[in-house]
């Protein structure tokens, strides 16, 4: 499995005192892809921490389902431009049957919302990984 090298450079910076101190300064190679990939993991890991939430509380009387429309909450994502930290806004899931305790809580839709999740996960580190593989071979093409 290839692994993307962070590139860096050394920099000497005067110090406050006059003394020379060495410290690392780092490249960051993006692109909108890259940006556009880091939030749907983002996102997708909202989404399994809302699942696992789901699960502990399947016992819990009264607890709620909580969920967000994905693609929605993505599409959101993508037009709310670069420096956006908001993520998902939880709300309950509608049209789930409760039990008399008044938890809605089904350990299948979970099962199968967590399965859906990882996969969509996996699915953004590879292509993560196939456009950071991009962008350093440019790179080194361009160092020929």
């Amino acid at each position: 499995m290839q692994q993307l090298k962070r590139s860096h450079l050394r920099a000497l910076l005067f110090g406050l005192w006059g003394a020379w101190v060495e410290a690392e300064v780092f490249m960051q190679v993006t692109t909108a892809l890259s940006d556009a990939l880091g939030r749907y993991l983002d996102l997708t890991s909202e989404q399994m921490k809302l699942t696992a939430s789901n699960m502990a509380n399947v016992d819990t009387p009264g607890f709620k389902t909580q969920g967000f429309d994905f693609e929605q909450e993505f599409a959101r994502q993508l037009q709310s431009g670069p420096d956006a930290v908001d993520l998902g806004q939880a709300q309950e899931v509608d049209g789930l049957v409760a039990r008399p305790d008044g938890n809605n809580v089904s350990m299948d839709r979970e099962g199968m919302q967590l399965a859906k999740s990882q996969l969509q996960f996996r699915m953004g580190v590879e292509l993560l990984k196939h456009e950071f593989s991009s962008v350093m071979s440019a790179i080194h093409a361009e160092a020929k």
